[in-house]
């Protein structure tokens, strides 16, 4: 069972990756912004995070290579999961730092391999 902390600043999208992620099995933690998202992953240093790439504030893109730059979090697993499904978002989420993309709407099954897949890496 994994800690999965799901960044979203939809409360519609929160409701359904979390009861996804429930039903697999998984506790969650959920962050509404970018900044939530870092203090949430210091504190409880979850097993992956399932990020958002558009967001107020600090957008997916830059919590998550503040992630990957910062020693106490640079090891926890991001998954981009949103609507931008471009080639060049798919690249710039993998320079920030991301090991994986899921485009909204989400694929259950997608969804549940890449999670599977980085918490066994």
């Amino acid at each position: 069972m994994a800690k999965v902390l799901i960044v979203d600043d939809s409360p519609a999208q929160v409701f359904a990756l979390k009861k996804l992620v429930e039903e697999w099995g998984h506790n969650t933690l959920v962050a509404e912004n970018g900044n939530q998202a870092l203090e949430i992953a210091h504190q409880e240093q979850p097993d992956v995070i399932l990020m958002d790439i558009i967001m107020p504030g600090m957008s997916g893109f830059q919590a998550t290579r503040k992630l990957s730059r910062d020693q106490a979090t640079h090891a926890i697993p991001v998954i981009f999961v949103s609507t931008k499904d471009g080639e060049a978002d798919r690249v710039w989420g993998m320079r920030q730092g991301a090991i994986g993309f899921v485009t909204k709407p989400v694929n259950p099954d997608v969804l549940l391999t890449a999670i599977t897949d980085a918490v066994a890496a």
